[in-house]
């Protein structure tokens, strides 16, 4: 009898290595898949594919899995790129990541292991799912510190239904002991952090390549100029480091920090002290919406959200849905709300989906 054929996304990183490992203990026909997601001036400087490739050969030598390199970098352009530089041009904040997941990782990648004949695909990612009244749910990882649902919400059933998350159950410390212990190579290797594409590269000078940009000036909400942007795209709601203006007298010397941005002035809006009022927001709006079991949550105060991934989870009420937008209205005011960025809704330790803020007032609940 054959064995079950699994495609594992082997990175080079401890997680997906530990992830290939466990599925081979576990009696599965493993192979390993090392994706190359981005080719423009991938240079060792900035990115670190060529030693994550000789990483991930290492690991699949040690488990005695084969490895098979694939370039997905036309896609990836096509689908994230081009997408991520236009939301900078209309003034958002993109989160790539969670579209690289849903484009990439769980279509491309998916499409390809098929090829392979592959049951499965896995990943090093936690997230754990669940198999409940006939459909697949996204739960959270187990370690709390380590979860990743909020990048994966925009996961549908069949994705979810030949997706494994091998490490999902597990806390990252037991990661790195199970990988010590077998003597996987990249046991202590830090983990990646940001995009392949800009790397440790000075993100502005990545940017001017690529999108034109427009010097402005900053002021406040009162329409007092205290200092020139060289660029709204290089600015993100709640930024304090880089915007190169000292505090005030009426402000008690406290910091500035990014509290909106006038696209139609060309005008970067400033506000003193990290409680200022500005910066809260009791209720968004999200369209682009993704819910995983294909229907819309009801409307009610059950639910939490995430306007960005290092942040605890917030109550908050499905306001109104429709089929291309929702409103969110939170218990407590968020911080930093921020348009391009995705908004994620659980129901406890379940993913429901969510969508794309946007720079839209929330209207009330219908």
């Amino acid at each position: 009898m054959s064995k079950t054929r699994v495609v594992v996304g082997l990175s080079g990183g401890v997680d997906s290595s530990v992830a290939a490992l466990l599925l081979k203990q576990q009696g599965y026909d493993v192979v390993g898949l090392f994706m190359k997601n981005w080719e423009d001036d991938d240079t060792d400087q900035y990115c670190s594919s060529r030693q994550d490739l000789i990483d991930a050969a290492s690991v699949a030598d040690i488990i005695g899995i084969p490895l098979e390199a694939v370039n997905f970098s036309v896609e990836y352009k096509e689908r994230v790129f081009s997408h991520f530089l236009a939301e900078y041009q209309a003034g958002r904040t993109p989160n790539p990541d969670v579209l690289c997941n849903a484009e990439i990782k769980f279509k491309a990648f998916l499409e390809h292991a098929a090829g392979l004949g592959a049951s499965f695909i896995a990943t090093g990612h936690y997230a754990q799912v669940q198999k409940k009244n006939g459909m697949f749910q996204l739960l959270k990882g187990e370690d709390g510190t380590k979860d990743q649902s909020y990048f994966l919400y925009r996961l549908n059933q069949a994705q979810l239904s030949r997706t494994l998350f091998p490490i999902g159950h597990l806390y990252k410390r037991d990661v790195r002991r199970i990988a010590r212990d077998y003597k996987l190579p990249n046991f202590s290797k830090k983990d990646s952090t940001g995009i392949c594409f800009i790397g440790e590269r000075p993100f502005r000078e990545f940017l001017h390549r690529y999108l034109p940009h427009e010097p402005g000036e900053i002021k406040t909400p009162a329409g007092n100029v205290v200092g020139e942007h060289t660029g709204l795209m290089y600015y993100t709601i709640g930024q304090r480091q880089g915007l190169g203006i000292g505090g005030t007298r009426e402000g008690g010397g406290e910091p500035w920090f990014v509290s909106n941005k006038d696209k139609a002035r060309n005008v970067l809006v400033v506000v003193q002290g990290h409680d200022h009022p500005d910066l809260f927001k009791s209720s968004l709006t999200a369209a682009e919406l993704t819910w995983i079991s294909g229907r819309a949550p009801h409307c009610n105060w059950v639910y939490a959200a995430k306007t960005r991934y290092r942040q605890a989870d917030a109550p908050c009420a499905i306001a109104y849905v429709d089929h291309s937008k929702c409103e969110i209205e939170f218990a407590q005011p968020q911080w930093a709300v921020t348009p391009g960025q995705s908004v994620v809704v659980y129901e406890s330790k379940v993913c429901l989906g969510g969508g794309v803020i946007t720079d839209e007032q929330a209207r009330e609940c219908e």
